[in-house]
């Protein structure tokens, strides 16, 4: 539907008459949005004879407006550029001799919607703006890139008595992390005709998740996919004891509109959890399923956030991914340290394709101002080869 992506380009002629809402609701006050982060990253990946270095510094300047009768809206640019030498290959460069990490030069406008919120129980935003769903597994920003992936599309939410939530998207286009001006056309953005049906309502001490996403891919028709599949998330917080938590999650795929006829795959996810003394335990286990010729797909999620932060599984193995882990995060004052390891298993067939430590510590200097440290392991068995990363980077945010 071509009218979503003019509106998605005309709404900062609209934005004299609007606020803000992108994963937060529209404020009462307008207000100038800056952000900016820039980021030192390195890649040893043992199947290339150099190691990437990317100094990248990324740009946002937006501005949220006032919320008037209801109507409120958000108009944001978003450039990002290397400093110095480009020594790694961004997508976009032609630096193929080193190792990617994909974050090119790019500039766009990052979000452009309005939203119309005439109750505390509805909400609708239409326009360029963040898609962000569950724990992101399907639906998310990858807000980790330099380049946030964004969706032109139109978004309902209705709430029936604080019990059952109603959601529906429609997305038309995605704006990938790989930049506005990268030369291949498949990595710059797809359009899509997505139409997404989420439900939420609560049931002990927790809530019950049903969805349903057909994703027709019109950039590239064989992967267009649907998946139906319930979620619960529950917890009970104890600040004097022991806290826990609990996630289970099962999702079925298959083919959708011009979809290749071997998509079929289930998914299954499980974690517990429990919290204590400042200190958060997790243990899971996830399973994307694989027959030899598919592995289960979710190319809209935020995947760095899934399967180790060396990012080995961007891309489901035909013979699917058995992902066990075990992760500690606490907060000391205004640091927040996370480790996590991760085993790797294919799903078809016995194979183990390696381990993963990943660790992290971020430290938040004043409200403003983010430093972040953070390192991936991967050590291969049966999947690709040995891969660590590096990373540190300084974010302001106002």
């Amino acid at each position: 539907m071509k009218t979503l992506r003019v509106l998605s380009h005309a709404m900062a002629l609209a934005l004299l008459s609007a606020s803000a809402f992108g994963s937060e609701p529209p404020g009462d006050t307008s207000k100038l949005l800056v952000n900016a982060r820039w980021r030192l990253e390195s890649v040893d990946d043992a199947a290339f004879v150099i190691d990437a270095f990317a100094n990248t510094l990324r740009l946002r300047l937006g501005y949220q407006t006032a919320v008037h009768n209801g109507f409120s809206g958000v108009l944001e640019l978003e450039a990002t550029t290397y400093l110095f030498d480009d020594q790694f290959n961004s997508t976009a460069n032609g630096n193929i001799q080193y190792p990617v990490v994909a974050d090119p030069n790019a500039y766009d406008v990052n979000r452009a919607f309005l939203t119309y919120a005439p109750n505390k129980n509805a909400k609708f935003n239409l326009g360029r703006q963040t898609v962000i769903i569950d724990n992101q597994r399907f639906l998310g920003n990858v807000g980790w890139r330099q380049n946030e992936q964004t969706f032109d599309a139109l978004d309902l939410n209705y709430t029936f008595g604080n019990k059952l939530t109603l959601r529906y998207d429609y997305i038309n286009r995605v704006q990938k992390v790989f930049g506005a001006q990268n030369p291949r056309s498949d990595l710059e953005r797809w359009d899509v005709n997505l139409n997404l049906l989420h439900a939420s309502y609560p049931v002990g001490p927790g809530a019950l998740v049903g969805y349903a996403y057909l994703n027709e891919n019109n950039t590239l028709p064989l992967t267009s996919q649907k998946n139906f599949g319930l979620r619960y998330v529950a917890g009970k917080p104890n600040p004097d004891g022991i806290g826990w938590l609990a996630t289970a999650e099962y999702a079925f795929q298959d083919k959708y509109a011009n979809g290749a006829d071997i998509i079929n795959a289930d998914y299954l996810f499980l974690e517990g959890g429990l919290v204590w003394k400042g200190n958060a335990f997790k243990a899971g286990w996830e399973q994307l399923g694989g027959d030899g010729q598919y592995g289960f797909q979710t190319p809209y999620a935020t995947l760095h956030a899934f399967n180790g932060w060396a990012d080995r599984f961007l891309v489901t193995p035909k013979d699917g991914l058995q992902d066990s882990y075990l992760s500690w995060n606490r907060k000391f004052g205004k640091l927040n340290a996370t480790l996590v390891w991760h085993d790797f298993n294919s799903d078809f067939g016995s194979q183990h394709y390696g381990s993963e430590w990943d660790a992290s510590l971020s430290w938040a200097l004043t409200k403003q101002w983010t430093v972040l440290g953070k390192l991936a392991d991967y050590q291969a068995d049966d999947y690709l080869v040995d891969t660590s990363k590096l990373w540190f980077s300084v974010e302001y945010a106002y």
